[in-house]
């Protein structure tokens, strides 16, 4: 009994120090604008099936992308006190479990991909390629942030493929939103390793412009986003209920903003995780809504 006890509290910290390394709270960033891309594509409640590849390639794709940075970015965690518990870091997990568990999540993205269509399965790699490449991006560019935004705007891009099987204005429209919305946060995010990042060589908006610039770009990224996100109903029939949750969303952007300053950035994951999982939670609760209204 002693010894099944002890297996079991192994296993228990195996699977907290694998949902560590790959974040998966952030997949609740991108997964709700998926399920958006879905209703819009489907004008409703796609069919379950559909919703649950949707899910697996989803599930996937942030995974693969969450292990990869970590194994990129081995090194680099190492010396950054911010990342020193991390699970690759620490010795909790090991490299050889960390590509295992790639080569997993790669393989569930490209049968869900395959269990959609044809043209979900085509545009699976290059997919693939754009959103593992972000963890080279810091290396080259300090526009690293918009290289994240667009690796998870292909979130509602790739749902609309998944139940159509083709790409028109609205998906690309509402990718524009999340790209910018993701962007806007990861320059608040990247300002509390300007320090780290300089003395490291790396790239970032914070690092090449400055924490206050850094900002202010945020500021303006965002209000784009509520922009591009007002701007939806022209292509698709969402009414008064979305645009009503888009006007509770713009208010949480401001909030977002206020609890960040350049000289205090002790708020930061408040603004990251807890602001921003509300923000995607509600845009989709506020289109499904609209939808269930018709």
């Amino acid at each position: 009994m002693t010894q099944a006890v002890a297996d079991r509290a192994r296993g228990v910290r195996a699977l907290g120090a694998t949902l560590s390394m790959i974040k998966f709270q952030h997949t609740l960033f991108a997964l709700p604008f998926a399920l958006c891309g879905a209703i819009l594509a489907a004008e409703g409640v796609p069919p379950w099936r559909t919703i649950g590849w949707i899910v697996g390639a989803m599930v996937g794709a942030r995974s693969a992308a969450m292990v990869f940075n970590r194994i990129a970015d081995l090194e680099y965690d190492r010396r950054n006190p911010r990342t020193g518990s991390r699970p690759l870091v620490t010795g909790a997990l090991g490299m050889s479990f960390a590509w295992g568990f790639l080569a997993a999540s790669v393989a569930l993205f490209i049968l869900s991909a395959a269990m959609l269509n044809r043209l979900a399965l085509l545009l699976s790699v290059p997919a693939l390629a754009l959103i593992l490449s972000y963890s080279y991006a810091k290396r080259v560019t300090w526009l690293t942030h918009l290289h994240l935004g667009v690796a998870l705007g292909l979130a509602p891009i790739g749902a609309w493929v998944a139940v159509r099987g083709d790409i028109a204005t609205a998906p690309l429209v509402l990718a524009a939103a999340v790209t910018l919305w993701v962007a806007g946060f990861d320059l608040i995010y990247a300002c509390q390793d300007v320090g780290f990042d300089r003395q490291a060589g790396l790239r970032s908006f914070p690092v090449r412009f400055g924490i206050p610039a850094a900002l202010r770009v945020s500021n303006l990224l965002h209000l784009a986003m509520v922009v591009l996100l007002v701007t939806l109903p022209a292509w698709t029939d969402l009414g008064w209920v979305y645009l009503a949750g888009i006007g509770v969303v713009a208010g949480l952007l401001v909030y977002e903003h206020r609890l960040v300053r350049a000289d205090d950035l002790s708020r930061v994951n408040q603004a990251f995780f807890t602001i921003n999982g509300w923000i995607s939670f509600l845009v989709l609760l506020a289109m499904a809504t609209d939808r269930a209204s018709i």
